[in-house]
Formats: C-alpha cells, structure tokens, sequence
C-alpha cells in the first residue's frame, strides 16, 4: 500500500486543478474511473445505466488539461511523480485483473 495523491486540472484555468488523496494505486485508478463515470452521468442524467469501454476512459483521461499522481516511496520518504501514460498503464492492469476475476 503506497499512499497516492492524485492531481486533476479538466480545464485550462488554473482555478480548475483539484487533488483527491488514496491509501494505495489501485485506489487511486478506481478514483480515475469514477470521475469518468460522474463525468458521463453529468452528460447524460436520463440514462438509468452508463457504459464504457477502456478506449473511451482513456480518450477521456487525454482530454484532461493535466492529470498525474505522486505516489509515496517508502525507501526514500518522497512522494515520485507519475503522468498520464503510467496512470492509462494502471488502469488498463487493474481493468484487465477485474475482469480475469469476474471470469474466474
């Protein structure tokens, strides 16, 4: 468990930027995801059920003015950086392993 604080700026006023802070990775990519899944329900309040695939959450995830994660480093105390790349590659290991699992 890594604590992991994520840093999201939608827009490219600076007024925009917003952190969320998480107890591991996986939680913050979980995060990631609902902010997609608020995102849709705001674009389409009458739809009783939303869906997406992962190409479509990580058009979304482009879109963003800026987003990336500082994830704690226990050996050095420090918190290191991580950008949109490494948050898509999580995701897509987490997504991946939910779905093993439904399957198993």
């Amino acid at each position: 468990m890594s604590h992991t604080i994520l840093l999201v700026q939608p827009g490219a006023r600076p007024e925009t930027r917003t952190y969320c802070d998480y107890e591991s990775v996986n939680e913050c990519m979980e995060g990631v995801c609902k902010i997609y899944e608020e995102h849709l329900k705001r674009r389409n309040p009458n739809t009783p059920t939303i869906t997406y695939d992962i190409s479509q959450l990580f058009d979304f995830i482009d879109t963003l003015m800026d987003i990336s994660c500082m994830v704690y480093q226990k050996s050095t105390n420090t918190y290191a950086p991580y950008n949109k790349d490494w948050i898509k590659e999580k995701i897509y290991v987490l997504l991946r392993q939910a779905a093993f699992s439904s399957n198993a």
